[in-house]
């Protein structure tokens, strides 16, 4: 029987994280910023406030259905196309996981803007990793990289983190995405890695624009630009994130079933090229072609192109994949 599962996507073979089942827990795109190079495009709900925006029980049972058969998995990664720490079952949902199946390593992506209330940052402490994200301090630099929701600030953004790094015994590896011509200054680099001596990140993972952002006017930094960045952290682990590698098979059943699920889950979350879509799904280019072919032809599937090549992307307007 088909497992139709509205909170779970993948597994995807990420490049940061191995084999990957993600879970979605908020609605699309509903995020505490609004950030010029996200690649899921603008928010379209920008909010502080946590909720219980999908059951949580329900999600729970999703993944004791799929985890049942104990798939081989790398991770489990809260992600998806907002900002899951927004949903106030999180805590649970990784209690289940640690104590039902133990075996598995859970990563939780956030932005880190709750991080400072400390209600979220007791629902993370179980996880493994956790992938925050800091752009910028200055309060220019950070307004336009992060068009926050009222009330979140760059110092309330470095409190959290400071306050998770005395809390967390897991590995925080923390993110710096650079938007060439704001935050990559002398002056706005020496506040990041003066941060970084307060944080103390596990590793430093510097990144830029690979997919299409929501805001045209974001390029990606060239590959000076990315080596230069890294040269103020020199005192840390530090990666800079590059394109992904050759394709993998993930070797796990696919919560909603075929191809055509895989590949619109995909889509929704992150414009792909062919090649990122084989790499992710352990499919073969003809299979990926034929399966956004029929997308195409059902006029769910919109396209655009970047220096990497052809990015297919699920067209906003149009059918969306059930849930979160």
């Amino acid at each position: 029987m088909k497992l139709v599962m509205k909170h779970l996507f993948g597994p995807v073979n990420s490049r940061r994280l191995g084999i990957s089942l993600g879970i979605d827990l908020v609605p699309f795109k509903t995020c505490s910023l609004n950030c010029v190079y996200c690649e899921c495009g603008r928010t379209s709900r920008l909010t502080a406030s946590p909720a219980e925006f999908a059951p949580t029980d329900e999600v729970i049972a999703e993944l004791r259905m799929y985890l049942a058969s104990q798939p081989r998995l790398d991770a489990i990664t809260f992600s998806g196309s907002g900002e899951p720490t927004l949903h106030s079952g999180i805590g649970r949902i990784i209690d289940v996981i640690k104590d039902e199946f133990p075996g598995y390593r859970v990563v939780v992506l956030t932005n880190g803007t709750l991080l400072w209330r400390e209600a979220v940052r007791r629902s993370l402490l179980r996880a493994d990793v956790i992938i925050p994200s800091l752009d910028a301090l200055g309060e220019e630099a950070f307004k336009k990289i992060s068009r926050p929701a009222p009330g979140i600030t760059p110092r309330r953004l470095l409190d959290g983190l400071v306050r998770l790094r005395g809390e967390f015994a897991g590995r925080i590896l923390l993110e710096i995405f650079i938007v060439p011509g704001v935050n990559d200054s002398e002056e706005e680099l020496s506040r990041l890695a003066e941060a970084c001596g307060r944080i103390r990140p596990d590793r430093i993972q510097i990144n830029s624009l690979d997919r299409p952002g929501s805001e045209k006017w974001v390029r990606p930094a060239s590959a000076e630009e990315l080596a230069r960045a890294r040269s103020f952290f020199s005192g840390f682990g530090v990666d800079i994130i590059g394109k992904p590698g050759p394709r993998a098979a993930t070797g796990a059943a696919r919560p909603g079933g075929g191809l055509d699920e895989a590949v619109r889950a995909t889509l929704e979350r992150r414009p792909s090229t062919v090649e990122d879509l084989c790499r992710a799904l352990g499919a073969s280019p003809g299979k990926i072609e034929k399966t956004l072919a029929g997308l195409a032809s059902r006029g769910l599937i919109t396209t655009s192109e970047l220096s990497r090549g052809t990015f297919y992307a699920i067209k906003k307007e149009g059918p969306k994949r059930g849930g979160a």
